[in-house]
């Protein structure tokens, strides 16, 4: 959105760096201010000032007056950075007053030889051009490597300790070709053959994942490079949904162990592993628990418990009694296991109840695919679940389960045999 405004007298400006009292014109795009002047209504407008502005910085950029040389010549500096001030030794002089070491301003100095009015607002242009570019061209000097690093940095605060560590290993193993090129050198042909090599032993959501974090990199620092990568098309997995007999047998087999508590939690409540390491007993409230909660590995190293996966995460899930009565007594922690030991110990669970593999993520595909099988509105499973949108829950959650489908199945062709008087011989025994 742009907002347009003009003022007769130039906005206040720090010294010595103040306009001349002519026309300004302020335009506002996003968190950049783009101050014009003009002399007169009959002048063209040219270039003053750009400020850019936001919550976390107030960093105002000003261009200072041209001025006259005695040649006739126009000639405006500007700021460009500090630099240490160093004695005859080459060490940093120490400014006694403050105890840090003195630093001295550089600044960009640009001419123009046309002395008239025209060759003030060329040099004024030039100056302003170099100013609103100089942020850019440094970052655009960056390393692939180096402007990941300095995208991760700069995130570090609002992504989840899982992304950010997921990040910093793509960093590791995902690029080697790409890591060392300067980013203003970058071509989409560079990530295309990236895409192409990177695709041959990796799956497509794999590569779908590193190109999005490549992506999210070159459009802060560089967005004048346009990607179109070509990305394998991504394969549906057959997932295997374990059944009710497969819950009862694995919780026959696993009784009276932290396992079970941990299985009955996703099996019948939908919890996710780390939502569940993270419970403890403040959150039972009657037959209901309340998940305000995650364990999840950080990118430094160690566990730590942040905030659920997403804000519908946070949600109030009621259990049958038989379940609640499992943590009766017990203070602090529901089940002392972190995520990573959940999943370790539930692949030996499932070998000693001689059931087929799967992950103990499949829980929830169970809980949330018997709810749909069963007639349960979608709503209430997202509720439950904690799934913002319904979209995972129709391409991964709503899963058939093989014993009530033959269920279905065969309920659906008594009714075409009870249509047509004739006897159904498709009827199969369950169980």
């Amino acid at each position: 959105m742009l907002i347009y405004c003009k003022i007769k007298t130039a906005p206040v400006l720090p010294a010595p760096e103040r306009s001349t009292s002519e026309d300004v014109h302020i335009f506002y795009v996003q968190e950049y201010c783009i101050i014009f002047g003009q002399p007169s209504q009959a002048e063209p407008l040219f270039l003053l000032a750009v400020i850019f502005i936001s919550k976390e910085e107030r960093k105002m950029i000003f261009m200072a007056t041209a001025k006259k040389l005695p040649s006739g010549s126009w000639r405006i500096q500007v700021f460009s950075h500090y630099e240490p001030v160093k004695d005859d030794n080459g060490k940093p002089v120490i400014d006694p007053q403050t105890g840090n070491p003195k630093q001295k301003r550089i600044y960009e100095s640009f001419t123009c030889d046309d002395p008239s009015v025209r060759g003030r607002r060329k040099v004024e242009r030039m100056a302003a051009e170099w100013t609103t570019n100089k942020e850019r061209v440094s970052r655009a000097d960056y390393t692939v490597k180096e402007a990941m690093e300095a995208y991760i940095e700069a995130k570090s605060n609002i992504l989840s300790p899982t992304t950010l560590r997921g990040y910093e290993t793509l960093i590791r193993n995902a690029y080697p070709e790409l890591l060392q090129i300067r980013i203003r050198k970058i071509t989409a042909a560079d990530i295309q053959s990236w895409a192409n090599r990177y695709s041959l032993n990796h799956s497509a959501k794999t590569v779908s994942n590193a190109h999005g974090f490549l992506s999210a990199v070159l459009s802060t620092f560089e967005p004048s490079l346009n990607l179109n990568t070509k990305l394998p098309e991504k394969q549906r997995k057959d997932l295997y949904v374990p059944s009710d007999s497969d819950i009862k047998k694995l919780l026959e087999s696993i009784q009276g162990t932290e396992m079970e508590k941990a299985v009955l939690l996703s099996a019948f409540g939908t919890l996710r592993r780390g939502e569940i390491c993270a419970l403890t007993d403040k959150d039972i409230s009657g037959n209901t628990i309340t998940v305000s909660k995650s364990v999840v590995r950080s990118n430094k190293g160690g566990m730590v418990t942040k905030s659920p996966k997403t804000l519908s995460s946070n949600r109030t899930v009621e259990y049958p009694k038989f379940v609640i009565d499992k943590f009766k007594g017990i203070e602090g922690p529901l089940v002392r296991m972190h995520p990573e030991d959940i999943s370790k110990n539930f692949g030996k669970a499932l070998q000693k109840a001689g059931l087929p593999h799967f992950r103990f993520h499949d829980l929830r595909h169970y809980s949330a695919s018997i709810m749909h099988a069963i007639g349960i509105p979608d709503q209430y499973i997202m509720a439950r679940g904690g799934w913002k949108t319904d979209n995972v829950l129709k391409a991964v959650y709503r899963n058939v389960i093989t014993d009530e489908q033959v269920k279905f199945t065969n309920k659906l062709n008594e009714h075409f045999a009870d249509l047509c008087n004739t006897p159904c011989n498709t009827k199969h025994k369950v169980g």
